[in-house]
Parts: C-alpha cells; structure tokens; sequence
C-alpha cells in the first residue's frame, strides 16, 4: 500500500498514557531566536518534522551551523547575530510550512538580504500580503506572485524603521513576523491585534534577553537589542495532543493521559471547547518547562454534547478545528462555528475539506463563510477521505474511526510528516485501529 494512503479501522479504542512530539509553534521559534542570538543556543525535544525541517534549511542556507545530536532530541543553534545572516545562493524552501514563510519574511527583510521564498503547491496558494503589505510599511520591498501569493521576492539593501500597525486580523505569525522585523528596525515597532492570538513570540523574546513591552492588546520591541544564546526545552504540542483528547473523548468509556503538554493560556481554547461539548477534562502536575506552562491532561469517560462555540474562543483553538468538528459530527445535538473564517486559509480550505469529509461519513453539515453548523450523530459511516495534502485533516479523520461502523481510508495521509511523523505509530499503541 502507498506510504499516501491510510486505512483506519472501526473497533479502536484510545486509553493509558502518551507523551506527543514537541511543539511546532516554539519549535521554529527556538530555531529562528537561536540563530539570531549571539552564542550557542541549545534545543531539546525540538520537533523533528518537515516544517521546521524547512525552517532549519533556511538558516542553514543563510550561513547559521545547526548540529542534531542525541538522534535529533537535541539541537545546537551556533548564532550569527542580528548582523551575521548571508545571503542565501538558493531559493528559500519553505516546503508546506506557512510559519517558516511569514516568519522569515520579516527576518530576511528586517536583514536587509535578498532572498526568494518559496514551497509547495499548496503553500504557493496561501494568502502573504497579509504580511508583506505592513513589512512594506517599514521599509520592505517585497514581490508576490499576482494573487498576494508565494514566491516572495525580498529586495534587500533597504533598512527597516518602525511602525505602530493594527493588525485588521488576529494572526500570531503576522504579529511574529513584524516584531522580528522590529528587531532589526530603526526605532520602535508596535502591533495592536482585535484579539488574543499565541504569544509565543514574546515569551521566547524575553528569554533571549530582549525587552518586549505589552499593553493590553498592543506589543512593542525596540529595534537593535542584542539577543543572548538560550537553553530551551519544548513542551508537548497542544495542537497534536489534540486529536488523542478528541479520540478520547468520541470513545467515552476510557481515560486517556497526554503528558507534559504546552498549557499556554492563548493556546488552550481547544480545552474550553471540548469542556463545554461535555468533555471531562482534569490538569494534572503543572509546572512551567522554558517560560511555558506545561500540564498532564486526562480525558475522563463522558457524553459529548452539541454547542455554539463562543467567537472568542475560536482564535485560541484554530489549529485544532480539525479534531474539534469531528467531536461535533459525533456530539449529541447541533455544533455551530463562526468567526472561523481563517481556516480557508491554512494547508488547505478547511471548512470546504472537512465538511466533504463528513459528508462522506453521514453527517449532516452546513457551511457558513466563516465557520460550519454540524448537526452530530452517535455512529459515523465509512469511506473515501481525500486530506488534500492537509495534516490535520487525515489526522482528525484518523480519529473518527473511533465512532465509524466501517473502513475510513485516508488519501494524501504522507502530509501527517509535516507536524507529527510519528503519529501512526502512536496512535496504534494507544489503541487506534490503523
């Protein structure tokens, strides 16, 4: 059978403990900070997958030396400085990885290089003026292709000054993007966002040493501060433990522990979610692991219920939409989401996506320009799965198999490399049928 294709059985069950891979999000963080950091920043449980893969490649190509030690459990950033990047001879590949391509977008630009970024076919879909058009607003020169979309082309030799942007929509790699530009630009840059998004930046910032200043919604960095070699070590990904929770909780009849989970407060809308769907959830041992607060989440025997999903609660779980709307196709009684409407815009349309995947399964689904209505049932149907080259679509359809009468058989299942290579694995010892 191709490496592509997936078949996930009914019978699976979900119970005892887990530990999921590092987090993404901090992950290419600690690689980006590190490389900018003067001296050696050292990495544990970096996640190995092909994003930040792409993330390393770059700095790589722009002169940053990047050892994996300890069979990639461990990696040694040797940091160049705000002033020590080179030019890359080749393009930039940002593979499927928006993160890599609007993160470095304000680094290449706040550096004054030339530089082309690239990726995939589904990355060269995905919107960028959302980022370049207020880098231009520093200072940047920046070429997209015709529709705002990748390759970008970064004109370098034009230095940054500052700017005070409001971001039109909450973005925490467009905020990302411009407070690492603001490192290298003249002055103060300060972004105001309508609403929480993760705050990884700014933790991570402040642990290498960089004053970063917050008021409310408005953050604010002064260019030319020096950042200082960190050790860093990356808490358990909320957004992969998410789909076990979820898994758990569509069985309902065992308790299932994820361990050492990244509990960051912009990040834990999934919990809220799945909380107020009926869920059982307990946090156990905290503590806080490089900045980040960290916790053991059990999932406990429980009914899932519909609910209307409160707007604010949607920034902080727009990566675990996936796994959420398949808890909804399974909930007893109606789900609806709105204020979602960046989900058509990630690896794929996930709201068109997911809800042809349902569909597939027996579930009835009505899609609203910014979110879904998923009027849930207790057995979900078998089928044909098309992930479009989506991660987290074949991994939550990997889940509904917990409540399918028969086979769901995943198609374009390779995409699963990008944020959790070890996930089959994974899931067949925790009891999934895959």
């Amino acid at each position: 059978m191709s490496d592509d294709i997936l078949i996930a059985r009914p019978g699976g069950r979900l119970q005892g403990s887990l530990t999921v891979p590092g987090d993404k999000s901090i992950s290419h963080r600690s690689v980006m900070l590190g490389a900018l950091a003067e001296g050696v920043t050292e990495v544990r449980d970096c996640l190995m997958g092909e994003d930040v893969r792409a993330t390393m490649g770059a700095f790589r190509a722009m002169g940053v030396r990047i050892e994996e030690l300890e069979d990639g459990r461990l990696l040694r950033v040797h940091g160049v400085g705000l002033k020590g990047l080179r030019a890359p001879a080749e393009v930039l590949d940002c593979g499927n990885s928006g993160t890599s391509m609007r993160l470095l977008c304000g680094i290449v630009a706040g550096a004054g290089l030339p530089a082309v970024l690239s990726g995939d076919d589904s990355l060269r879909r995905r919107p960028m003026r959302r980022v370049t058009e207020p880098l231009a607003l520093m200072g940047a020169r920046i070429d997209t292709a015709e529709q705002g979309t990748p390759p970008l082309r970064i004109h370098g030799a034009r230095a940054l000054h500052g700017v005070d942007y409001v971001l039109p929509v909450a973005s925490a790699q467009v905020k990302s993007a411009l407070l690492l530009a603001g490192l290298f630009a003249e002055g103060e840059t300060c972004v105001t966002e309508p609403a929480v998004t993760r705050d990884h930046s700014e933790r991570m910032l402040r642990g290498f040493g960089v004053e970063v200043r917050q008021s409310g919604a408005k953050v604010c960095i002064k260019g030319g501060q020096t950042l200082h070699a960190n050790r860093i070590v990356v808490p358990a990904d909320i957004s992969s433990a998410a789909f076990f929770l979820v898994g758990a909780a569509l069985h309902g009849r065992e308790r299932l522990t994820v361990r050492a989970v990244g509990v960051n407060p912009t990040r834990t809308g999934v919990l809220d979610i799945l909380r107020l769907m009926g869920a059982q959830l307990t946090l156990d041992n905290p503590r806080e692991i490089g900045g980040e607060p960290v916790a053991d989440i059990t999932v406990h025997p429980a009914e899932l219920h519909g609910a209307e999903i409160p707007p604010e609660l949607v920034p902080l779980a727009i990566d675990e939409f996936p796994a959420l709307f398949v808890a909804a196709a399974c909930a007893r009684g109606r789900t609806v989401v709105t204020g979602a409407e960046e989900l058509r815009h990630k690896e794929s349309d996930r709201i068109k996506t997911m809800a042809r995947g349902l569909r597939t399964l027996g579930v009835t689904v009505e899609t609203l320009p910014d979110g879904m209505v998923i009027d849930g049932r207790p057995g979900l149907g078998g089928g044909a799965i098309e992930a479009h080259g989506d991660h987290r679509i074949a991994m939550a359809f990997a889940m509904a198999s917990l409540r399918a009468e028969a086979d769901i058989t995943l198609r374009g299942a390779s995409a699963i490399a990008t944020s959790f290579p070890d996930f089959v694995t994974l899931a067949r010892t925790a009891g999934l049928r895959i």
